[in-house]
């Protein structure tokens, strides 16, 4: 069942007497107890969907569905109450400075009007939630980043929201603080059952927390399913842009003569095999490794490797049937990509 229905958002600015389209045409469903994944490049209009999900941005065409209420349709005091079933984080936590710990998770609760002792106990619920019982009376400017994202996370938890929006929430985070704070979201949504949707430029935290992902570029939507399935075999090149890390380009060390370029994914069970040397030995003919890359997808060992093949349709056809046999998805890319 979906919770979230987005039917042909459109958003326009106005620049300085221009139009500006930043999101186009975007239709999306995310179904209940998922954790999804929206991104794409700077710019892309990744920030501004995920404002137009709570109405903070409000579409210029377009709607958006919640639990099946259409927040267009809503007035200005029902629209507010609607937002207290969606929580949000945001890249730079957005913590008062001047309260401490458990006042600013208490916030929320006090403007909706929750006695002082009920809000402190759903508080330290909370921080016991994110694990920072020890935490509560220290302020933001005492706190490491990580810190300050658990104590935003566990504020935006607060009013019991059914979906958690993640801005950016792990960008101004090290690799190893991000992967406790995504640790942490993906217990959230299996313990609690809360819907996540996470905005991002990072192809790592896609493919650490969620299950399906939708890829943003230019403001329309160019590709979306689960992370496995594009991650095998992206389609479009936004995708595969954000799956290499960089603009993909293939130089080889040795071209072999190479008529042919392969992208060769290897799932759960060929990834610790030694495949690319088997598939040398028993063919007796070299291949010519242009790009490698291994990581985890939902908790699966997943690469990819770019090969430059030798010239001659047979011996190529041999290499492909090869791996094919060995488990491997495979599909040949072309100069451009």
């Amino acid at each position: 069942m979906s919770i979230v229905e987005i039917r042909n958002l459109t958003k326009k600015f106005e620049v300085e007497g221009h139009t500006v389209t930043a999101l186009d045409g975007i239709s999306l469903l995310i179904e209940k107890g998922d954790v999804f994944g929206i991104i794409g490049m700077s710019g892309a209009g990744k920030s501004t969907l995920v404002r137009s999900i709570n109405y903070l941005e409000k579409p210029t065409e377009g709607n958006v569905l919640i639990d099946g209420v259409n927040l267009e349709e809503l007035s200005e005091k029902q629209l507010r109450k609607e937002r207290s079933r969606i929580g949000m984080i945001f890249q730079n936590f957005n913590l008062l400075e001047q309260k401490n710990v458990i006042d600013n998770i208490c916030f929320p609760l006090e403007i909706a009007g929750v006695s002082k002792k009920e809000a402190r106990e759903r508080a330290r619920n909370l921080l016991r939630t994110v694990n920072l019982e020890d935490k509560e009376k220290a302020y933001p400017s005492q706190l490491s980043g990580g810190q300050k994202q658990r104590v935003a996370i566990a504020r935006a938890l607060a009013p019991n929201p059914q979906i958690l929006l993640c801005d950016e929430a792990t960008s101004a985070l090290d690799p190893q603080t991000t992967s406790s704070i995504l640790a942490l979201l993906k217990k959230i949504n299996e313990d609690l059952g809360i819907t996540i949707v996470i905005i991002t430029h990072q192809m790592s935290v896609v493919t650490d927390v969620c299950k399906k992902v939708a890829i943003i570029d230019s403001g329309r939507l160019v590709e979306e399913g689960p992370v496995d399935e594009i991650f095998a075999d992206p389609s479009s090149d936004a995708a595969k842009e954000l799956i290499s890390g960089k603009e993909i380009r293939y130089t080889p060390i040795d071209r072999l003569h190479e008529e042919k370029k392969i992208r060769i994914v290897f799932m759960e069970n060929s990834a610790y095999e030694p495949v690319i040397a088997n598939t040398i030995l028993k063919l007796q003919t070299p291949v010519n490794i242009l790009r490698a890359d291994t990581r985890n997808v939902n908790g699966k060992a997943v690469g990819e490797m770019i090969l430059g093949l030798p010239e001659g349709e047979a011996i190529q056809n041999d290499i492909i049937s090869h791996l094919k046999g060995a488990g491997l998805a495979v599909k040949e890319v072309t100069e451009n990509e």
